[in-house]
Formats: C-alpha cells, sequence, structure tokens
C-alpha cells in the first residue's frame, strides 16, 4: 500500500494544478492587438509509444509559435503526468528497484511494490507540476522543446540539444536560464523527503536522482529533435511537429 505521506503529496499537487485551472487567463495578444493562434501539443509518438507533447518545430524561425498560457502550461505537465507510458514506466522503475531492496528501501513483498509505485508516480508528477505548471508559469517560461531542425548541421544540433537542459524560452520570445526545469527537478528531488524511507534520505541518494534526471532530460531532447528525422527517412512518414 503506498503510504500516507505519498497519497498527500499527490493530492496536494492535484489540488494544486486544480486551483492553477481555475484562474482566469488572457490568450497571447500579438502587436497588431488580435488573439494569437492558440498552442497546441504535440500527439506524435517517439516510436509510437513515448510522448512527445512538449516538442515543437518551427515552420518560419524562432517566435513563430505562440507561447503557452498558464492552463496550458499545468495541462502540459498533467498529460505527461498521467500518459500511460510513464506510468507503466514507473511500475517498470519499482520492479527494478524492488530487485535486491534497491533505492527507495521500502523492504520486500507486495506491499513494497506497491510504495515503490506510488513514489516513482510523484517523483515523476512533482517535477512535472513544480518545472511545467508552477515554475514555469511563475517565471513566464515555455517549458516545450523548440527544435533546431534539419537545416542545421548534426553537431550543433546535438551541442543545441544539451544546452537547453540549461537555456529556456521566455514567453516573450528571448532565452534565459532554464530556472524552471533546473529549479522544478531539484523540488521535485527534494519533496521525496517526505515520503522516502530514512534508508534512502540520504545526499548521496539525492546527488544521484539529479544525475539521473539531467541525463534523463539531455536523452529526452535529443529524441525529440532527431525522431522527427528518422521518423521521415526510415519510416516515410511526415511529422506532425
Amino acid at each position: 500500500m503506498v503510504t500516507f505521506r505519498t497519497n498527500s503529496l499527490a493530492v496536494g499537487c492535484l489540488i494544486w494544478s486544480g486551483v492553477a485551472f481555475a484562474q482566469p487567463y488572457a490568450a497571447p495578444v500579438d502587436s497588431a492587438g488580435s488573439q494569437a493562434p492558440v498552442a497546441t501539443f504535440n500527439e506524435e509518438r517517439i516510436l509510437g509509444v513515448i510522448p512527445d507533447y512538449q516538442t515543437v518545430t518551427e515552420i518560419n524561425g524562432a517566435g513563430t509559435v505562440a507561447p503557452l498560457t498558464r492552463k496550458q502550461k499545468w495541462t502540459l505537465a498533467l498529460k505527461e503526468t498521467v500518459d500511460p507510458f510513464n506510468i507503466g514506466n514507473a511500475a517498470l522503475g519499482a520492479g527494478f528497484s524492488q530487485i535486491g531492496n534497491q533505492t527507495p528501501k521500502y523492504g520486500e513483498g507486495g506491499p513494497a511494490f506497491g510504495e515503490r509505485f506510488g513514489a516513482a508516480l510523484v517523483d515523476f508528477g512533482t517535477q512535472n507540476l513544480f518545472s511545467a505548471g508552477l515554475l514555469a508559469t511563475l517565471l513566464h517560461q515555455d517549458p516545450r522543446y523548440f527544435r533546431k531542425g534539419p537545416e542545421a548541421r548534426i553537431p550543433g544540433r546535438v551541442l543545441y540539444s544539451i544546452s537547453r537542459l540549461f537555456v529556456a524560452r521566455q514567453d516573450s520570445g528571448r532565452s534565459a536560464f532554464n530556472a524552471s526545469g533546473i529549479f522544478g527537478m531539484t523540488l521535485g528531488i527534494a519533496a521525496s523527503n517526505l515520503y522516502y524511507p530514512s534508508a534512502s534520505v540520504r545526499g548521496r541518494v539525492m546527488a544521484g536522482r539529479c544525475e539521473t534526471s539531467l541525463f534523463g532530460g539531455i536523452t529526452g531532447n535529443l529524441m525529440s529533435e532527431f525522431w522527427p528525422d528518422i521518423q521521415k527517412k526510415f519510416f516515410h512518414r511526415k511529422p506532425k511537429v
């Protein structure tokens, strides 16, 4: 069974997001005074299964895609959190953690697996809600990944993908330090101290989780950058992003 504190944190995050959804928001307005086009999320899936909601390909260069509204940022965070692939990935991760009572050290048996699965869901959910929801809204940053595209050379695209871990686009269109992504990840990991067993609440464990999250971010950016090209070349499908 998932611990009470884990459930409480999950419920708290959902309430928090519900409050954000309930707030009124204004659609972006362009310089002519008319409403900018409403942003939509990429529904294409990498390898047919991995969600890629956050990826954007700009057709005519930087600044052609409308920034997300506050509601859309929270929607993106929730879509990623409740996606079936990510829930399945949490279950798989909990299964590997169960072998040999690895971190988080809840012990052995069915109840311990339930706690690991719940913790994995909350780990992923809190990082999403802090990054793409709360901080992206407060700091006016766009949590999406804007592809450089096949017009650029591959080495430049690789470096660009890695750099987007630390560089974000503001709603205004300019570049800035990716405070929402980095601090959202950090807050999510710090929040796990509320529900991880004491044996797993250690500096070394937290540092290892930061390293894993950063590596996952880089991997995700690279997949987002190059998957449409791979899809077009080898599967003869035109990407929709």
